[in-house]
């Protein structure tokens, strides 16, 4: 066994040289040290089952020899250089993406974060419009930098305190989203379509962009009706107002599609990407037709975005999902799991308030008319499903849903055990409580 640090050596130099922000799961966290496909193995040679895809990343998998093999290769060629150098892997990438993109997305634009591309999305949008505002949805979340923190309606991740109280900055309009807990699904949407029209009405044309997560990740994995999108575009095309689709969670993939505005025959003006897009390795990007796109002549360019060795690794990416189907196979599985789900939401039905989500992208709300406890029974079924070997997510506004994002090549049987790790941590975290959950099963 390497020499390793152990939990207790990383969190001390955690403490002594990182910025007091950066937190971590778990009370008793484990040292990460290797990863095989959906697995995830501690520095003492436990074993994990991950379901949640450091956060939707690894869609093909830990370390996927069929992608680290070309990732290597390429690495051993030729590394780094700019695109004011030619290479291929980047064309050859950005045509790839035309070709699975909705509509006439031909056009991309090489990053490195989903922070950077809805940067450089919402700055496209207002050179295309030659207008300033932006609407966005309540809770959702866009990044950390200053613009896309400014669309940011999750309020935890508006970390700058020099930013406009929601709803008071005059570039930026939130509307409700299409959720609201005791609303049912078509009253929460339509609230949303009217509140939006409401806003274009009264300066649709000082506004350039839309920006939406389709389903909303932190927010707390929230889908709207299948009719939302399509009315959200209609309305938005009415006064010149483009839609960019924030597919950093969702694409490729995840939700059973490979975008999830396929889901509703949606073409989005702008798509961003990234996360499982270089399946660990930092790549994304912002696409959009040749006419949008043709506004954007200002120099520009992103040091690392579209690099050698994050160009080929993407390319696998693509050449891996087509090959084993995973759109089809997260519709598969997610289906298998969102019903696991539900069924133990029955058995548990004053604890799993609400079951929610599409293809391998489901959250689990727990305690929803107590966000507080449900936010402290979290943590004890992430602490207690880490223990029996399974790595599970958390979010949602007050923190209290269990997040479900495993890699695409999670299979049935490990969603039969993992089903099974949570009722057993149900029932501890019930018993821990001192049975204080009234129906709980015991």
């Amino acid at each position: 066994m390497q020499n390793y640090l152990g939990p207790e050596g990383v969190l001390a130099k955690r403490k002594q040289y990182f910025y007091p922000c950066t937190s971590h799961f778990y009370r008793n966290p484990p040292q990460l040290v290797k990863g095989e496909m959906q697995y995830l193995y501690g520095h003492d040679g436990t074993c994990y089952t991950d379901f949640f895809a450091g956060v939707s990343v690894v869609a093909g998998g830990h370390c996927n020899p069929e992608i680290v093999k070309r990732t290597a290769e390429q690495l051993g060629t030729l590394q780094h250089t700019c695109t004011i150098y030619l290479t291929q892997p980047n064309v050859e990438l950005a045509e790839r993406l035309a070709g699975v993109l909705p509509g006439e997305l031909s056009r991309t634009f090489f990053v490195n974060s989903g922070s950077e591309a809805n940067e450089g999305a919402l700055l496209l949008a207002r050179l295309h419009t030659g207008r300033k505002g932006f609407l966005a949805l309540e809770q959702g979340l866009h990044g950390r930098t200053y613009l896309t923190m400014s669309v940011t309606g999750l309020r935890m991740w508006r970390s700058d305190p020099q930013l406009a109280e929601l709803g008071a900055d005059a570039d930026v309009t939130f509307i409700p989203r299409p959720y609201e807990r005791g609303m049912n699904a078509d009253e929460a949407a339509r609230r949303s379509i009217d509140a939006l029209k409401a806003v274009l009405a009264e300066k649709g044309g000082d506004i350039a962009a839309m920006i939406v997560e389709p389903i909303q990740g932190n927010g707390g994995i929230i889908v709207p009706p299948d009719w939302y999108f399509p009315e959200v575009k209609a309305l938005l095309e009415q006064y010149g107002v483009l839609l960019i689709a924030d597919e950093i969670q969702t694409g490729f993939g995840r939700t059973g599609r490979m975008f999830a505005m396929d889901r509703w025959g949606v073409t989005p003006d702008i798509v961003t990407m990234a996360k499982a897009l270089g399946s660990g390795v930092p790549v994304a990007a912002f696409a959009s037709t040749d006419i949008i796109a043709a506004s954007f002549t200002r120099p520009s360019a992103s040091t690392f975005g579209g690099n050698p060795v994050s160009s080929v690794t993407a390319l696998a990416v693509l050449d891996y999902i087509e090959a084993h189907h995973l759109p089809e196979r997260a519709e598969r599985l997610g289906g298998l799991l969102l019903a696991g789900l539900k069924d133990v939401a029955a058995r548990y039905p004053h604890v799993v308030s609400e079951v929610r989500g599409a293809g391998l992208m489901i959250g689990a709300e727990l305690c929803a008319d107590d966000a507080e406890r449900g936010a402290l029974m979290v943590d004890d079924v992430l602490e207690e499903m880490k223990d029996r070997g399974f790595i599970i997510g958390k979010n949602g506004v007050g923190r209290n849903v269990l997040a479900f994002q495993p890699p695409l090549v999670i299979t049935e049987d490990d969603i039969a055990e993992m089903l099974a790790a949570l009722e057993r941590s149900l029932d501890a975290v019930h018993e821990a409580r001192g049975g204080k959950d009234n129906g709980v099963r015991p």
